[in-house]
């Protein structure tokens, strides 16, 4: 996993609206880069919808909210318009942003190993630095820790 101070590695991924979106383009801004696991369950939809309610008040401080998961546009599109998602999010079908950031991991779950992504975030400064990882974070309150955090 990248480490606090380090400079974030860059990325050029779609939204679910099909636009392009580069670490480049938040230049000066405070990012928040979540991954998720998948579209429209459980934990990754409480983890969502508790960014879209502090959202205007994430905006007033100035920070760019990017969710990253594996799932395709589409599927983004779908899981945004169900929940009102105000904020873009990101496809990385071929998981190489999520492996630039260490959270594309081996997972267990019902005995069964496979490889998939790690409910972790990286908050970014305005200069591109990582300024803080939050590691496998609980969906429920996650919102709320970062909100903490940004001034």
């Amino acid at each position: 996993m990248i480490k606090e101070g380090k400079k974030a590695p860059s990325f050029t991924l779609q939204d679910q609206d099909g636009n392009t979106h580069t670490l480049k383009d938040y230049a000066g801004k405070k990012v928040l880069l979540y991954f998720y696991p998948k579209d429209d369950t459980p934990g990754c939809t409480t983890e969502a919808c508790n960014f879209r309610d502090g959202y205007d008040d994430f905006k007033k401080r100035g920070l760019v909210i990017l969710g990253v998961s594996k799932d395709s546009v589409k599927s983004h599109k779908k899981f945004a318009e169900k929940y009102t998602l105000p904020f873009p999010l990101l496809a990385d079908t071929e998981h190489e942003v999520a492996e630039s950031y260490g959270v594309w991991k081996l997972k267990k779950f019902m005995g069964r190993e496979y490889m998939g992504m790690e409910r972790s975030s990286f908050l970014i400064d305005e200069e591109g630095k990582i300024a803080k990882v939050y590691e496998i974070v609980k969906p429920d309150n996650h919102a709320t820790e970062i909100s903490g955090d940004v001034k």
